[in-house]
């Protein structure tokens, strides 16, 4: 199956670039601004165990590696979001309005 995915890395400072920018390239991924990449993914099963483990195969993670996969889910329709390696953290913005809470990872 092919599915069409966006994915946003944050990898640090010292974070595996290399290894990053050579698996978007193996991938045909297309350049959306900064740190964030559109491609059509070939998996079988599952999306998000498929790319985590196929992303884990060429990326050095760190403590810092975030990387997030935007993707519209065949069954309900809906845009969908998750961290498929590190975790959501608090933004530079929070505050700046009155205060806010992170929302979930999914959604």
């Amino acid at each position: 199956m092919r599915q069409p995915v966006w994915i946003s890395f944050d990898l640090g400072v010292r974070g595996d670039y290399e290894g990053m920018y050579a698996w978007l390239d193996q991938h045909d991924a297309k350049e959306c601004g900064d740190s964030l990449a559109y491609l059509s993914y070939e998996f079988e099963n599952d999306l998000i165990a498929s790319l985590r483990g196929d992303i884990e195969q060429s990326v050095t993670a760190s403590k810092k590696t975030r990387i997030y996969v935007i993707w519209q889910d065949p069954e309900s329709n809906k845009i969908k979001g998750r961290f498929i390696v590190g975790a959501r953290k608090s933004p530079t913005w929070a505050g700046s309005a009155g205060g806010s809470e992170c929302g979930p990872d999914e959604g």
